[in-house]
């Protein structure tokens, strides 16, 4: 019931940003949210990095220091001591503890979930957890979510509705069956209203004409881009970045075609 409320009240478009690994999906994701701070400096965007590498932290330049992880490790270690009193109070104080793990930027708010589960099944934690970063959402206008390879840890663990989903690939034949298979289960998994393709770290704009997308829009290319390479080198944040970079460009078409901008 109150989800419904908080859709009626409050819209928040979600863009997630999927494909698989080595596309350039982080710095793609990033650069998303340096755009929307300059196109819409009045909304509140929140960027959350699903990847459990945590790229995208260094892409904005962000510190972590805490995960939603951590707090979800908190709980499940006093489950596991039988400490059940505490794991319940744990849980009822996730909701206020995830701010803990937010972290304000000039312009954004970021937050990371971290690494991926590990053995055993913790799914009320979970979920309840999941369902807490969808109450953080909701304040916020717009959400860019970092994904690992694939779409089902974004619907298993951060949310299983997006607005617009992009699918990053490069000009592999692996690449562009990755994002079709990640379109499938999407269509399973994930609600969305609109999807698109970025061809990124392309050698040639040419070789569009031979990538076979299916029926998925192709909503910009992207070509090799060496200013971004050092960029990732030094570790710097894309807000650096030149408007006439590749990537900046390219992400901006992306983003336009999706009237996002």
């Amino acid at each position: 019931m109150s989800t419904e409320v908080n859709e009626t009240e409050h819209k928040t478009t979600i863009l997630a940003v999927a494909g698989k690994g080595g596309v350039g999906k982080t710095s793609i994701a990033a650069t998303m949210v340096k755009l929307l701070v300059e196109a819409h400096p009045e909304a509140k965007i929140l960027a959350i990095d699903a990847d459990p590498a945590v790229g995208l932290s260094t892409a904005l330049g962000v510190e972590v220091e805490t995960t939603i992880d951590d707090i979800r490790k908190a709980v499940v270690a006093d489950v596991e001591d039988g400490n059940t009193k505490a794991a319940i109070e744990l849980l009822g104080e996730a909701r206020y503890r995830i701010f803990d793990a937010l972290v304000e930027m000039d312009g954004f708010s970021f937050i990371a979930i971290g690494r991926p589960e590990a053995a055993g099944c913790y799914c009320k934690i979970n979920s309840y957890l999941k369902e807490v970063i969808g109450i953080l959402a909701s304040n916020y206008d717009y959400i860019v979510i970092d994904g690992e390879a694939g779409i089902e840890q974004i619907n298993r663990r951060v949310m299983e509705k997006v607005s617009h989903l992009f699918l990053v690939t490069d000009s592999s034949k692996k690449g562009t069956q990755v994002i079709k298979s990640i379109k499938n289960v999407a269509d399973e998994l994930v609600m969305y209203e609109k999807v698109g393709v970025i061809a990124n770290r392309l050698p040639d704009l040419s070789v569009t004409e031979y990538m076979d997308l299916g029926e998925l829009p192709l909503l910009s290319c992207i070509s090799s881009d060496s200013s971004l390479a050092e960029f990732d080198l030094k570790g710097e944040s894309v807000f650096y970045m030149k408007d006439d970079a590749a990537i900046v460009k390219g992400t901006k078409e992306a983003l336009d075609k999706m009237g996002l901008l």
